[in-house]
């Protein structure tokens, strides 16, 4: 199954493709709207800044939103789940596929890094399986969505954070497959077949 990644400049999406390629996709790095607008899955991955990150995804923008609106499936990973939302305290406009702002961590401890534990708030094919499974995560900001997109959480600290999304075809993970072991695997294949299925 083709699925495109978009290559906005991220450092980290050869590991992306390698983790995709081994749950069964063949992976395409791409900046092109077309390809971007009519892959059977978009996945918006990768680490760093939302600002720089939105400035990247300029191009494809558009075609992103289109996917939205066409019930295409769109998955964002780390930073490409935050791109979902609206806007972020760590400057820029993200794709407004999804209500609610990013904040950075009221915690401690900032970045949040290192294996948690994830908590399902409701069944979701994207999730299946992995339900208390130790997933990774690097991140210093965190969604707050404006409507219930919630489907996973997990605590840091005093806080719950919102670990998963789904709206429709859009979805996006706070936690890194790629870096997660065989719970992470999981969910790349999960998301394969999610695609499908949508």
């Amino acid at each position: 199954m083709r699925v495109v990644l978009v290559d906005y400049g991220a450092g980290n999406l050869l590991s992306i493709s390698a983790a995709l390629t081994r749950a069964g996709a063949e992976p395409a790095l791409t900046t092109d709207p077309t390809e971007v607008r009519e892959a059977p899955l978009a996945v918006i991955a990768g680490v760093g800044n939302v600002q720089s990150a939105a400035r990247g995804l300029a191009q494809v923008a558009d075609a992103l939103r289109e996917r939205a609106e066409r019930n295409r499936p769109t998955l964002g990973i780390c930073v490409g789940m935050q791109l979902l939302f609206e806007a972020s305290e760590e400057g820029g406009s993200g794709l407004g596929l999804l209500r609610g702002p990013v904040r950075r961590l009221r915690a401690r401890r900032v970045p949040h890094m290192g294996w948690n534990t994830l908590g399902v708030l409701r069944p979701t094919p994207l999730l299946e399986g992995v339900d208390g499974a130790d997933l990774y995560f690097a991140h210093s900001y965190a969604a707050e969505p404006a409507d219930d997109v919630a489907v996973a959480r997990v605590d840091h600290e005093e806080r719950r954070l919102v670990a998963a999304v789904e709206s429709g075809a859009v979805a996006g993970v706070q936690f890194h497959p790629e870096r997660s072991a065989a719970a992470g695997a999981r969910v790349l294949e999960n998301a394969l077949r999610w695609s499908r299925s949508a």
